[in-house]
């Protein structure tokens, strides 16, 4: 998913599951920054203190989405997570949609509701549950099992002129692997390794689109994959995302009761926006419009508050000047930091272990 729904959509079923806008603000920004925060510097201060940042991400060309260990702490926990389907070991890691994995992972984090970090927490499950219902089939590990044939794709109920955009975006995507910057002795291997072997990379950008119904062939199988229904799966997460900010919603210090609106009255609206044709920012305005009309919130039209993508590391680099340490507990990239250090060491350390999976 895209910053369309990890913070706009993410942001309007925070609002309609009954949750005030400060709190919404935070989770959904906590749910994008997952994306967007690839930086690993500390932060020493001058009283000896120490903040060590947790990355999240990775750039799509940066070189460290080739080391296998970083692959099992960031793409695996926090973008793939396992479904723990099939018999081999490598089946085991794809990820499928709302798998017990996923619904243990919503309960452990849930029940930090009263810990200070727990709206980045709330944000970061957020995040990772909704790309479970769209990343499912692929893994966050180099694997054959993400390789696709090439030619495969295609596309049901698509404008013309919408397909033509996502082909170019398509070729660019490819064209850029590997990118001019990194090192010619390993660029074929860069090619090999990252052209699809790692996460949805050989499907590009198309698991990522809600209005986008399409098809394609694995390298390994025999026959065309069942028709991925983006649209549907989209409304499916929005529906269980909205679920699961209705158990936030129990702490009654997040709570503004009249947003509430009810997921069956508002799932011909959502259905609507995910299936708007159109690209990042034409669907970030869709999301922006049908709040505007007032008839997805239960408090009314409001306007969603832009996506602030300097905030949060802007409060990290200021800590630079800082002499005295504990200042940084009650800022937001602290509690980011914390909550995705929880998160991280529960999934690899508590929650697969318990379903057989040792991945880190």
């Amino acid at each position: 998913m895209q910053l369309d729904m990890h913070y706009y959509g993410t942001y309007v079923m925070a609002r309609a599951a009954g949750l005030n806008r400060k709190t919404s603000e935070i989770i959904a920004t906590a749910s994008q920054f997952v994306d967007d925060n690839a930086e690993k510097e500390s932060v020493n201060f001058r009283d000896g203190g120490e903040m060590n940042a947790e990355a999240t991400a990775h750039h799509t060309l940066q070189i460290k989405n080739l080391d296998r260990e970083d692959q099992r702490q960031i793409w695996v926990p926090f973008h793939f997570l396992p479904g723990n389907e099939g018999e081999s070991f490598t089946e085991k890691l794809i990820c499928q949609k709302n798998s017990p994995i996923a619904e243990d992972m919503v309960r452990f984090n849930l029940s930090h509701l009263r810990e200070s970090y727990a709206l980045p927490l709330i944000g970061i499950t957020a995040h990772v549950y909704a790309d479970t219902f769209s990343h499912y089939g692929f893994s966050g590990i180099s694997s054959r099992k993400n390789k696709i044939i090439n030619d495969s794709f295609k596309f049901e109920e698509i404008d013309p002129d919408m397909e033509g955009y996502i082909r170019k975006k398509e070729a660019l995507f490819k064209e850029n692997y590997p990118n001019e910057n990194i090192m010619v002795n390993i660029k074929s291997w860069f090619a090999e390794k990252m052209s699809g072997a790692l996460g949805h990379a050989a499907a590009v950008t198309f698991p990522d689109r809600p209005f986008l119904q399409w098809s394609f062939k694995y390298e390994w199988a025999k026959q065309r994959c069942p028709l991925r229904d983006n649209p549907k799966v989209y409304l499916d997460a929005c529906e269980k995302l909205h679920g699961m900010f209705r158990k936030v919603a129990k702490k009654q210090d997040l709570v503004e009761e009249n947003s509430f609106k009810d997921f069956n009255s508002i799932r011909d609206i959502v259905s609507s926006v995910l299936r708007t044709q159109a690209d990042q920012e034409g669907r970030i305005k869709a999301w922006k419009d049908v709040v505007l009309k007032g008839d997805i919130i239960g408090t009314g039209a409001e306007k969603i508050p832009p996506y602030k993508k300097n905030d949060w590391p802007n409060q990290r680099d200021n800590l630079k000047r800082e002499k005295d340490s504990s200042v940084t507990t009650s800022l937001n990239i602290y509690q980011f930091y914390q909550a995705a250090a929880i998160h991280r060491v529960n999934v690899l350390r508590n929650i697969l272990p318990s379903h057989g999976l040792l991945v880190a």
